[in-house]
């Protein structure tokens, strides 16, 4: 007699699925939450949004550049793209293009997010110089 293993496969496939399905609304919230965390040296001000509900798929997030501009970030699993020019607007009408990194997205919007980064890199670098010797 043959057994064959296969519906158990599908079964524990299937709430593996149901698991990450149900994990997407803490887990997208805590990526924009380190998002936040991981650059908010570098921006006059970034949050995640408390007014525009996340889903199981997209969170929100606020930033103002150093040059005083404001944009509505969304951020999905194809990446974070623009979707307003102030805090907690999104405009439907826009179509920008989506961005692997919040460093990208944020270097392409914001020389002074570029220098800040730059600095900040450079004195992480000269520290572990200082430490190496």
């Amino acid at each position: 007699m043959e057994i064959d293993c296969q519906p158990e496969e599908s079964i524990v496939s299937s709430f593996d699925e149901d698991c990450v399905e149900l994990g997407d609304v803490k887990d997208m919230r805590l990526e924009a939450e380190a998002v936040v965390n991981d650059v908010l040296f570098a921006v006059t001000e970034m949050h995640v949004s408390q007014s525009l509900n996340s889903a199981s798929d997209v969170a929100y997030i606020n930033v103002e550049t150093r040059e005083g501009n404001r944009y509505c970030l969304e951020l999905t699993e194809a990446g974070l793209r623009v979707v307003g020019y102030a805090f907690d607007q999104v405009d439907e009408d826009l179509s920008n293009q989506y961005h692997e990194t919040v460093y990208s997205l944020l270097d392409t919007l914001s020389p002074g997010y570029r220098e800040a980064f730059g600095n900040a890199l450079l004195q992480r670098l000269e520290r572990l110089k200082q430490n190496g010797r």
